[in-house]
């Protein structure tokens, strides 16, 4: 992105353009968060936003900057869900023909809502990478043209819309958050807010299973992480785009990282405490807050970028965010093999307030001898507190408590 790209004016143009297609999305304080960082907070929920996702705004710059003869071209994309659905959508609005590469695995609902806003689906690829380069070959056949996911100055810009809006809705804005994959996000909204108070610091965050940037950032070029594998598919990019990451090198305080465990508690607090969908990568950000929440000036910003989540996946993923915050417990018990075994085990379990979500009795498991029986069981506690007090009234019992 060039200087002028990065001007004050170039984003508020953005803004303009973009304004046919995006929603501008409410702000809303977290008190929870508040208290935990000890300074405001704010959820600024672009999970909300047309096609669930910030992705929109980007597709619908880059393709409106189209030369005619480029749109009657038709363009063609590549992505896991929420680009995808950012650039079927822009391309209805805009009368362009879209066909999009998705990876072989990509979300079923992802895909139906994709086709759904007119555009094209083509499954290829074991992963974006794979996906990506399906796209780049269709673009050589056809001459289509190419909306990259991230790695493109109007992309860029186009999502830089997010960080204006921030601070109009947010003046007093210290710090802003942005979850992050290949940079788009991060480096518009970066770059936006720096335009209008260079002195606001922002913070990207990357899942630590598909964190590329703190390494770039250390080599001072783009480097590859073939090996990416979270639950936040939104974010598991294995490359940093070049176009972002100047930008990320110039305005970006530090990239911090979350664990898959911290992403599930996320996703968990964000549906109880906040009432929002978000997708385990548009709650990088507040991942981060609830790991580590110390060390960032107030008040706070938090971008939530995506709320597409297959509700099975989301099922699974709330039950690891209870396991995570020590409200799910797992464990295998030896009982005696004898009549009514089972049934004083439950009972125990039932005086000791929990509730019991499965059980599974084996006969036949390795290291059982002849007259025992495994029983595994998952277990909704109140807390970690809660977890240790059936523990141990379990023990105190004599009951031989294996964890998974």
């Amino acid at each position: 992105m060039t200087q002028q790209t990065a001007d004050l004016a170039t984003f508020q143009e953005a803004a303009r353009v973009v304004a046919a297609v995006a929603q501008r999305t409410p702000v809303d304080a977290s008190t929870t968060l508040g208290r935990l960082l000890g300074v405001p907070v704010y959820l600024k929920a672009e999970n909300l936003q047309r096609t669930g996702s910030f992705k929109v705004r980007g597709a619908y710059l880059r393709m409106a900057r189209l030369t005619a003869e480029e749109q009657a071209r038709g363009v063609v994309a590549a992505s896991a869900g929420n680009h995808a659905q950012g650039v079927a959508l822009a391309a209805r609005e805009l009368g362009i023909s879209a066909r999009i590469f998705m990876p072989l695995d990509a979300a079923l609902p992802k895909v139906a809502a994709t086709r759904q806003y007119g555009a094209e689906v083509v499954l290829a690829g074991q992963d974006l990478s794979g996906a990506l380069d399906a796209a780049a070959e269709e673009v050589a056949r056809t001459g289509r043209v190419l909306i990259h996911p991230y790695d493109h100055p109007d992309i860029v810009t186009g999502q830089g819309t997010i960080g204006l809006e921030i601070v109009e809705q947010v003046p007093d804005v210290r710090t802003v958050v942005v979850p992050t994959g290949g940079g788009g996000l991060l480096a518009g909204v970066a770059a936006a807010i720096h335009a209008v108070d260079p002195t606001i610091t922002v913070v990207g965050v990357q899942a630590e299973a598909a964190a590329t940037y703190p390494e770039s950032l250390a080599q001072g070029h783009p480097v590859l992480r073939p090996d990416v594998h979270t639950m936040a598919d939104g974010i598991a990019v294995p490359l940093p785009g070049e176009v972002p990451f100047g930008i990320i090198a110039e305005h970006v305080a530090e990239v911090r990282t979350v664990t898959e465990e911290e992403l599930s508690r996320a996703v968990l607090y964000l549906v109880e405490r906040a009432k929002l969908v978000v997708e385990p990568s548009g709650a990088a950000g507040v991942a981060a807050l609830l790991g580590r929440p110390g060390g960032l000036e107030g008040p706070v910003v938090v971008i939530l970028s995506g709320g597409n989540v297959d509700p099975l996946v989301l099922l699974r993923i709330i039950r690891h965010g209870m396991t995570a915050a020590g409200r799910y417990l797992q464990m295998r018990v030896i009982v005696q093999d004898a009549p009514g075994s089972l049934a004083a085990l439950l009972r125990e379990l039932a005086a000791g307030g929990g509730n019991v979500v499965s059980v599974e009795h084996t006969r036949t498991a390795a290291g059982l001898a002849v007259d025992e029986v495994e029983i595994s069981v998952e277990l909704e506690t109140k807390g970690p507190e809660h977890c240790a007090a059936v523990l141990d009234g379990l023990r105190r019992r004599g009951y031989t408590i294996l964890r998974p």
